[in-house]
């Protein structure tokens, strides 16, 4: 397996694992198609090793990194999933209130990867919450395929209802300043475009390759929108004209990337997906926009 490289895996066996991560086949199906790709050497065991997420061996920032206090706490979703689990991060060292940002997890829970983005966010002077909207079903179990099985049981418009709570638990929290933004990746790029449509007082909202609202839903839109794209993600940019057409018609505020070349996932750097340029320079852009419109 050390000897593959991402260079030497054809742009179908990307294709088939983003099938697969967004529940469009099975795990059967999937391992039966990645056979054919598994050729030259090649295992099927070792592509599925190669391509599937390694979180230990990624993080960015430890759960215990000491310039943060990271801690988990509970708070209620009444139109939602009832008590819901997140992190919380903020800078250890911080004085007075902080802008926050709501940081969404793909269709899996709140896996390592994205607490970890949590802890980035709060590293670049924010206050940021991650909640786990699998905390009904007994929480984040520990791998993706069991947590994309689980968050298929769960209605998205209730998990939609968790993550405005989750807005709301930082806008009454007495250390944040109440400028709030959203950022969420695949199924939270989704719920970031959302909450932009369901929560007037949101800020800012970067949606990273995330699912639309419908036409008729744009006018309720308050926050400016941060929209990341990745080149090769056919299925998500076939909804961007329409979107994009829809902002512009209702005068809306917003700023859109297209990153050429890399796949849906590609700020993930826990799989084969991640691209190091385009991620850095997306979150990067990232945090300069909520520093414009949070502080």
């Amino acid at each position: 397996m050390k000897n593959i490289r991402k260079e030497d895996i054809s742009q179908e066996v990307f294709d088939l694992y983003d099938e697969y991560a967004h529940n469009r086949i099975d795990r059967r199906k999937f391992l039966d198609k990645l056979s054919t790709y598994a050729v030259g050497g090649l295992t099927v065991s070792a592509l599925l090793s190669f391509i599937m997420p390694n979180y230990q061996d990624n993080l960015q920032i430890q759960p215990d990194d000491k310039r943060l206090n990271t801690e988990y706490i509970t708070y209620n979703s009444p139109k939602g999933g009832g008590d819901i689990k997140a992190q919380l991060s903020r800078p250890k060292n911080a004085s007075g209130k902080l802008p926050g940002i709501v940081v969404v997890h793909e269709n899996r829970g709140l896996n390592p990867y994205i607490a970890d983005v949590g802890r980035r966010a709060a590293l670049a002077g924010f206050i940021s919450i991650a909640p786990d909207a699998l905390t009904p079903l007994g929480g984040y179990p520990g791998n993706d395929d069991e947590g994309r099985a689980l968050q298929r049981q769960r209605d998205r418009n209730e998990m939609l209802q968790d993550f405005i709570a989750a807005f709301q638990y930082l806008k009454d929290s007495p250390e944040c300043t109440g400028n709030i933004g959203v950022v969420g990746f695949c199924f939270g790029g989704w719920i970031s475009n959302m909450m932009a449509v369901e929560v007037p007082d949101l800020k800012a909202a970067v949606p990273f390759y995330g699912g639309q609202p419908s036409s008729d839903q744009v006018p309720k839109i308050n926050a400016p929108l941060l929209l990341q794209f990745a080149g090769l993600d056919t299925r998500v940019n076939a909804g961007w004209p329409e979107y994009e057409a829809a902002l512009k018609k209702n005068n809306k505020e917003y700023t859109a990337y297209t990153y050429p070349d890399v796949n849906h996932g590609f700020h993930n750097d826990s799989t084969p997906r991640y691209d190091k340029e385009s991620a850095e320079l997306a979150w990067s852009r990232t945090i300069d926009f909520f520093k414009e419109k949070l502080e």
